[in-house]
C-alpha cells in the first residue's frame, strides 16, 4: 500500500512537471528587459522566448513576433527548442506508460509486467528532466554571461523570466518523479533476487514404491 501511495505521488509529481514543461516551452518570458523611457510610446518591457518575442507597451498595447527563420537564432536558443521538445514528448510517454504501470490501476496484466512498464517510465521521466534541466541552464548561463559583459550596453541587458524559473522547477519534479517510479521497481526486483520463494521438495510416489519393494525383498 505504501509503494502504491508512493507512486500516485511521484504520478501527481510528473503530471505537474509535464505541465510546466510545455508551459515553459510556449511561454515568451525566457528572458526579459525592464526599460523605461520618458516617451509614452517607448516599450517598458520586452520579453524573448524560444518561438516569439513580445513587447509590453506603456500605453498597455501588447505585440509579438514569430521567429521565423531557425538558422539566423543562437545556437543555445536552437538547442533549447529541440531539447524543450524532446523533454514534452518524453514526459508525456512516461504519464502514459506509468498509468499502466502503476499498482493502483488495472492495466498492464500481471505484477512483472506492470514492473517493467513502471520502471520504464521512471526513466522516460529521467530523460525529460535532463532534456529539461539542460536548456534552461545554458539559457540561464549566456543571459549571466551577458549581463556581466561590460561592453554590453545597459539597455540590451536581460534577466532571466518567468519560463526559466518554470523550466528549472518542471525538471526537478520530472527528476523526482522518475528516480521515485525507478527505486520502487528496483527494491521489489532486489527483494526477490535476494530472498527467492522456498522451494519444496517432494520425493516422488515412483521412488517411495521403489524403496517399499526393495524393503520387502529384504524381509
Amino acid at each position: 500500500m505504501a509503494s502504491a501511495s508512493l507512486q500516485f505521488f511521484a504520478f501527481i509529481l510528473a503530471l505537474f512537471g509535464a505541465f510546466g514543461d510545455i508551459t515553459a516551452t510556449l511561454l515568451p518570458n525566457w528572458k526579459v528587459n525592464a526599460d523605461v523611457g520618458s516617451n509614452i510610446i517607448t516599450a517598458i518591457t520586452q520579453m524573448q522566448g524560444l518561438w516569439m518575442d513580445c513587447t509590453w507597451y506603456s500605453t498597455g498595447m501588447f505585440s509579438c513576433t514569430l521567429k521565423y527563420s531557425v538558422l539566423s537564432l543562437p545556437v543555445y536558443i536552437q538547442a533549447a527548442r529541440t531539447t524543450m521538445v524532446l523533454s514534452c514528448i518524453l514526459s508525456a510517454f512516461g504519464i502514459c506508460i506509468t498509468t499502466v504501470g502503476m499498482k493502483c490501476t488495472k492495466l498492464g496484466g500481471d505484477p512483472d509486467s506492470k514492473s517493467h512498464a513502471c520502471f520504464a517510465g521512471g526513466v522516460c521521466f529521467i530523460l525529460a528532466g535532463i532534456f529539461g534541466l539542460v536548456p534552461t541552464s545554458w539559457y540561464t548561463r549566456e543571459i549571466i554571461s551577458n549581463f556581466l559583459d561590460q561592453t554590453i550596453p545597459e539597455s540590451s541587458k536581460h534577466e532571466p523570466g518567468g519560463a526559466v524559473y518554470t523550466g528549472f522547477i518542471s525538471a526537478g519534479f520530472l527528476l523526482i518523479a522518475g528516480v521515485i517510479f525507478c527505486t520502487s521497481c528496483f527494491k521489489k526486483q532486489q527483494g526477490a533476487w535476494i530472498y527467492p520463494p522456498n522451494q519444496h521438495h517432494f520425493p516422488s510416489t515412483e521412488q517411495e514404491s521403489n524403496a517399499g519393494y526393495n524393503l520387502k525383498d529384504y524381509v
